[in-house]
């Protein structure tokens, strides 16, 4: 085998044996790069075990959602506060009564600042702030404006030496509003007029009404 035999040189047969072991070679690594690809290309077992450990979602459930996942509507009655609370939102009646949460009640000064000994007049103003037409009392007896000092101390009443009475009922529409002026004398008064009526000096004071059980805002009051 390794000395070739023939008429040719040994060169010629030499390179002959060789063409042919590159060949086999190449035919040899060719087989062993396709297999390799083959089982490279193959499903991975830690994949292939996970696929066939999950449990197959039933039928059932890929056409219907499970219950669990139901907003069903809840069947708790509703709590006495929020009942409560639905009552008192609902729209008043149309006609009736006007309850204290259906008015306003302001006193306004004018002007809000005046030489004191002065006599301004101030406004009591009731408005029906409600959606509904409401029926109210508004009779003199029950209106007072009180003017007090930075100290909260009563110093003037609107009823101390005047005291008016009335009868005024009246039906306000929704948005309506009434006016009732009252001329102070610029003294000091005490409940029944009772002890002397003075000027007050100059300062800062504040007024505030009510009618009956409903109450205003305080109001500033400047005398120079």
């Amino acid at each position: 085998m390794l000395h070739p035999v023939g008429p040719l040189p040994a060169t010629v047969y030499w390179r002959r044996r060789l063409l042919v072991l590159g060949c086999t070679l190449g035919v040899v690594g060719g087989g062993g790069w396709v297999t390799t690809a083959a089982v490279g290309n193959g499903p991975d077992d830690g994949t292939a075990a996970a696929a066939a450990a999950a449990p197959a979602t039933p039928v059932l459930d890929q056409v219907m959602p499970s219950l669990a996942a139901v907003d069903l509507p809840s069947t708790t009655p509703p709590s006495p506060e929020s009942a409560a609370s639905a009552a008192t939102t609902t729209a008043p009646a149309e006609g009736g009564p006007c309850s204290d949460d259906m008015i306003s009640v302001e006193v306004r000064p004018d002007p809000s600042a005046t030489p004191a000994g002065s006599k301004p007049t101030f406004h009591l103003v009731v408005t029906n702030i409600a959606s509904a037409s409401c029926v109210r009392t508004l009779d003199k007896g029950l209106q007072e404006i009180v003017l007090l000092d930075g100290a909260g101390s009563r110093l003037w009443g609107s009823n101390d030496c005047v005291p008016e009475a009335s009868s005024d009922t009246r039906t306000l529409a929704p948005g309506e509003a009434v006016d009732f002026p009252v001329l102070w004398s610029g003294l000091g008064s005490q409940p029944g007029c009772a002890g002397d009526r003075t000027p007050l000096t100059p300062g800062e004071y504040v007024l505030r009404a009510r009618l009956d059980t409903k109450t205003s805002p305080d109001a500033a009051l400047t005398l120079t």
